[in-house]
């Protein structure tokens, strides 16, 4: 493997503070909705008392995935081509989310989405193009 150097090294750097900025965000809100009480997120977030609980669950799991994807396949050199499908995958989700919240009439807390789906696009564009996960730092 070849020694990143220059612009190359510092996207890689920015793309794996992004990677794990997202991830740590999706892990956070996977934790929350698969092990915090429904009554519990119903306070923090009314939507989630509003649905069915498998429903909240799911979306947890679904987050999960998220976060393992942005983070394993590039960390374990394991097909690291799936980290930047994976932050496709985020951009999706954040698309569903922004829609589900549009749909209820809660388009003012679709800021959050768009951020995320952002930083999701911005590790997609350069996993793809920019610094694919190669060499070493």
């Amino acid at each position: 493997m070849t020694e990143l150097k220059g612009p190359s090294k510092a996207m890689h750097i920015f793309l794996w503070i992004a990677q794990v900025l997202l991830a740590g965000i999706l892990a956070w809100g996977a934790a929350e909705k698969l092990f915090r009480p429904i009554s519990g997120l119903a306070a923090m977030w009314p939507w989630a008392g509003q649905i069915p609980a498998v429903f909240v669950r799911a979306t947890g799991l679904i987050d999960l995935a998220g976060a393992a994807g942005l983070i394993l396949p590039a960390l374990l050199r394991i097909r690291p081509k799936l980290t930047p499908i994976a932050a496709v995958a985020v951009i999706v989700l954040m698309i569903c989310a922004g829609a589900f919240h549009i749909i209820r009439g809660e388009a003012a807390v679709i800021g959050a989405n768009i951020f995320f789906a952002a930083i999701a696009a911005f590790i997609a564009w350069g996993r793809f193009y920019k610094a694919p996960v190669t060499g070493r730092l």
